[in-house]
């Protein structure tokens, strides 16, 4: 959503208001095993495959979507054509770039994420997160029409789909019928099991949409609604009285009301809601547990009471207790806390992460020094304890983020971890001089730096889906770009946002960053020691720009040894004069080590 961010700022900046416990104590191992270590690998489906062209969305899906035009021509946007350029469709409206791109619909579905499968097997990935596939008319699908059914134009029969659930009462479970686009997610569920990777969904419980069935029942029956306590309504619609229907949307979002809370959280009609969705997911049929997701991403979590929190957490451990959450914060180490003591959620999206390795590797005359790297890593490692920093999501970007492809080709410019001004300066919509363009050679050796780094260090890395081939794009809606796959021939990119154009940048699958990441991926399997081992940092060199850690189970020790620097580095330490390391690539004996610039040298004791 266009204003996600700016809303994530404000929430930062109101910290130091914060009235909660800041103060507790590292909790004890209740995180899930499976997921510590893991590498995951976010997917936003409109954008990813196009796996079945006969579901594709049309004009009417999109009713009550930003930017609310489902009126002008409209066609399935060609998937692999110049990003910028207004197609001749679109040009019928007499709209801008931006404008366009919120009504752009490319038809990536379910089918088209069990078709690739196989791809992220072979990429090594372990696990995946989907931002939200439940119906809903825009690409983003954060203003849920409901929880518990897909979208049908994700499924096989859109239509069939819309036709079953008039049968059905949201409020009685017992209702709900499964969709044709329901029982293909079920099938995805399935499919990545039997690949042993695990799959987890976004749930969207802060607000709901505008056109979902409890508001629009509401709008429309006023104080005679069913659903008339599940929103916080400021008046209603009463001409004898003169009052309009005034209610509270997400940070005055309209199109997003929220639910109402009182002092025990969400109140009881949205939560027993919340609850029953919930469970139809990870137990799907009650099948058992085996059948459904592995867990959990909760959006806007801040925004949340710790109360519901804490009895959905126990409600999800009842029906499966190995599942994973994890909750979207943007918050400094004392306001994430009370999060992650064991009762609400197993990790978070590590932006804090994020913001630590792009003032290191992305900027340049304004990096931070070695000494402030590893200081500042250290903080954030050891702030919630070992069980919960082998399950934080270390990302690099996402779909609320620049690309970590367009990261590096900006550097210098404001920093990631000043997180309101870094969203709008980093929008070519609102910063004409960003540079949007493709990176070069040279700025792709700091994304393969940060890759190797990132899927090195502890923790579980998470991929945004197209890093690994090469995709570039600024902030939201340009990191949403359709993903670019080997077998598809892509137009060059051409154009500027005004229509101008530019000299062309080629758009094809990058195999050598393909490999890249692969290679590192490969490593944390082959090694334990890199998924679940210790971390002790053995070299801060701020001349040569060094750094070096080690990573240690049992008797397994992998050494890893960075170059941020332009000019060679040499790594000579005592531990390569008492133990036998080999380069894990060239096993190759050492007994010191050259850097070169911009580069990474791995080493195992084996």
């Amino acid at each position: 959503m266009m204003k996600r961010i700016q809303i994530i700022l404000a929430l930062a900046l109101m910290q130091t208001l914060f009235t909660g416990p800041q103060m507790l104590s590292a909790q004890s191992p209740t995180t899930p095993q499976w997921s510590k270590g893991v590498v995951w690998y976010q997917i936003f489906p409109e954008r990813f495959s196009n796996g079945d062209p006969g579901n594709d969305p049309k004009v009417d899906d999109q009713a009550g979507a930003y930017p609310f035009d489902h009126e002008s021509p409209f066609e399935i946007h060609p998937w692999a054509s110049d990003w910028y350029q207004l197609q001749p469709y679109e040009k019928k409206n007499g709209k801008d770039i931006y404008f366009n791109i919120q009504r752009r619909r490319y038809g990536g579905d379910l089918q088209g994420i069990i078709n690739k499968l196989d791809y992220l097997k072979a990429l090594g990935v372990n696990a995946i997160y989907m931002t939200p596939i439940f119906w809903s008319p825009s690409s983003h699908k954060y203003d849920a029409l409901c929880y518990h059914h897909v979208d049908p134009t994700f499924g096989p029969d859109p239509e069939g789909d819309m036709k079953m659930l008039k049968n059905e009462d949201p409020l009685n479970s017992n209702t709900w019928v499964w969709t044709k686009a329901d029982l293909l997610a079920l099938k995805l569920i399935d499919e990545v099991h039997k690949r042993k990777m695990y799959i987890i969904f976004d749930g969207v419980f802060n607000h709901i949409g505008v056109r979902s069935f409890a508001f629009s029942d509401v709008d429309k029956n006023q104080q005679a609604s069913p659903y008339k306590d599940w929103f916080t309504v400021e008046s209603w619609r009463d001409s004898a009285k003169g009052t309009s229907f005034k209610y509270k949307g997400w940070f005055g979002v309209k199109t997003l009301p929220e639910f109402r809370e009182d002092s025990n959280g969400i109140v009881a009609g949205p939560k027993e809601y919340i609850f029953n969705a919930t469970k139809r997911w990870m137990n799907p049929m009650n099948k058992g547990v085996a059948n459904g997701i592995d867990g959990w991403r909760l959006d806007v979590a801040y925004d949340v009471s710790h109360r519901f929190w804490k009895d959905w957490s126990k409600w999800v451990r009842t029906i499966n207790p190995r599942a994973f959450t994890t909750a979207e914060l943007v918050f400094p180490i004392a306001v994430t806390k009370p999060y992650l003591q064991g009762d609400e959620f197993d990790a978070t999206m590590n932006y804090n992460f994020a913001f630590i390795v792009h003032d290191f590797f992305v900027q340049d005359s304004l990096a931070s020094t070695v000494t402030q790297f590893d200081r500042r890593l250290k903080e954030l490692r050891e702030a919630f304890g070992d069980d919960v920093a082998f399950n934080m999501q270390n990302l690099m970007d996402s779909h609320d983020a620049t690309r970590v492809g367009s990261a590096v080709a900006n550097p210098d410019g404001v920093k990631f971890g000043d997180w309101g001004k870094y969203f709008n300066w980093s929008r070519k919509s609102n910063n004409k001089n960003y540079n949007a363009r493709k990176p070069t050679p040279e700025q792709l050796k700091k994304q393969k730096l940060i890759a190797a780094f990132q899927l090195l260090y502890l923790g579980s890395p998470m991929i945004y889906y197209g890093d690994e081939v090469g995709m570039w794009g600024s902030n939201d809606p340009d990191c949403r770009k359709p993903m670019v796959w080997a077998d598809k021939k892509y137009d060059a990119e051409t154009m500027n946002p005004d229509q101008s154009r530019h000299d062309p940048d080629l758009v094809t699958f990058n195999s050598d960053l393909f490999n890249w990441y692969k290679k590192f991926i490969a490593l944390r399997k082959q090694y334990q020691s890199i998924r679940l081992g210790t971390y002790k940092t053995i070299a801060i060199d701020d001349a040569q720009k060094l750094y070096a850690f080690s990573r240690k189970l049992g008797d397994e020790e992998v050494i890893v040894i960075i170059n941020r620097g332009q000019k060679p580095a040499t790594f000579s330490n005592p531990i390569l004069k008492t133990h036998a390391f080999k380069n894990v690539f060239t096993r190759t004996n050492v007994k010191q080590i050259n850097v070169s610039p911009m580069d990474v040298v791995v080493l195992i004791n084996k």
